[in-house]
């Protein structure tokens, strides 16, 4: 069986979109038909190589998705054919599979335990998550990392108390979610920072009680000026920019958190004064949010349902696989809050939502 795919043959290239061989299902694999995959910025990083050599190109990508389940290989009892489930880089239930490995024009391509750049993939179990049928297959891609992400480092990793103050530097897909989220709690203020005015406003939508340009503004000054000389209870980071990882750090409190979400690049270091960490202050990645997928997004999906938790309006474009690089492009240049690539073969439209029928055709 042969699948499209879009494949990251070389570094700091456009992904190659084309037909690939689907392997057989090994042990605790399991067969998706994907139906929508989100793109993050951790993808933008694997094609510019930040994190160094890449010694398994040519390879596949994305790791956020909605999509049915096909097929089910030995060992595995946590889904079933017909389920609806998300695809997701976070371990949940189930066996840790052997990732796949496809071929294309007699070349093997490398797959992690979960890719969503592809129309159907070969999925490790514990990287899927069954959803109920109503769930839209956008919602169940923004499950995958950009909600759980978000919520999981306002719960787990930075622990925002009601009434703290939060700096969300870069209001993307998971910026944004890190507003809810912190909105959720009761955090105040709220400060949303970007360069770009139209992600502020979709800050502003989600919870923000401040916005800072910080092209226009001193951006220390302004911070400072909100919440006073001690600084933020917690900053995030999710852009990455050394500078802006050194600033996040200096502007908060003495027993506040720095969180960082964005990954510099391999060969940059950040300087700071590190005599605050050993009487209180916190400098830590996240990884995720220490999110555990099937435990918490039937949380979160609850709330969802609920009108507790807004998740469509984080979607701004939409495109088909075959113009994943036009996509990925807009992203560079921050046009885009979350972008959701459609496997469906039909024209989109603004606001339209892939089909949430249990189809395996």
């Amino acid at each position: 069986m042969k699948t499209r795919a879009a494949i990251l043959e070389k570094l700091n290239s456009p992904l190659v979109v084309d037909e690939i061989e689907i392997p057989p299902l090994a042990c605790g694999q399991v067969l998706v038909k994907i139906h929508c995959s989100g793109i993050c910025g951790a993808q933008l990083g694997e094609i510019a190589g930040v994190k160094g050599e890449d010694k398994f190109l040519p390879h596949l990508l994305g790791h956020e998705g909605g999509g049915v389940v096909l097929e089910t290989g030995p060992g595995v009892l946590h889904v079933k054919q017909g389920d609806h489930v998300v695809l997701h880089w976070r371990k949940g239930a189930g066996i840790q599979a052997q990732p796949a490995k496809y071929q294309w024009n007699g070349r093997t391509v490398n797959a992690g335990w979960v890719t969503t750049f592809n129309e159907h993939a070969v999925i490790s179990e514990n990287r899927l998550t069954p959803i109920p049928k109503d769930i839209g297959f956008e919602v169940a891609a923004l499950m995958g990392c950009a909600i759980t992400t978000a919520l999981g480092l306002i719960n787990n990793d930075a622990r925002v108390k009601i009434g703290q103050s939060v700096a969300v530097f870069g209001c993307g897909g998971v910026g944004a979610s890190v507003v809810q989220g912190a909105a959720m709690v009761s955090a105040d203020p709220i400060i949303a920072i970007d360069i770009h005015d139209h992600k502020l406003d979709m800050a502003r939508e989600f919870g923000a009680t401040h916005f800072i340009n910080s092209v226009k503004s001193d951006l220390k000054a302004e911070i400072l000026k909100i919440v006073g000389t001690k600084g933020v209870d917690v900053a995030v980071e999710n852009t990455g920019i050394i500078k802006l990882i050194e600033l996040a750090y200096a502007i908060t409190a003495p027993k506040g958190r720095t969180i960082l979400v964005g990954v510099p690049r391999f060969d940059q270091d950040i300087t700071i004064h590190s005599l605050p960490l050993h009487f209180g202050k916190v400098l830590t990645g996240c990884e995720g949010g220490h999110s555990i997928p099937n435990e918490d997004i039937p949380r979160y999906l609850n709330l969802y349902r609920k009108k507790k938790l807004r998740l469509d309006d984080l979607i701004t474009h939409r495109c088909e696989l075959s113009g994943i690089n036009d996509a990925l492009d807009d992203i560079r240049a921050g046009r885009v809050g979350r972008c959701m690539i459609s496997m469906s073969r039909y024209k989109l439209e603004r606001g339209l939502t892939t089909d949430n029928t249990d189809s395996t055709d």
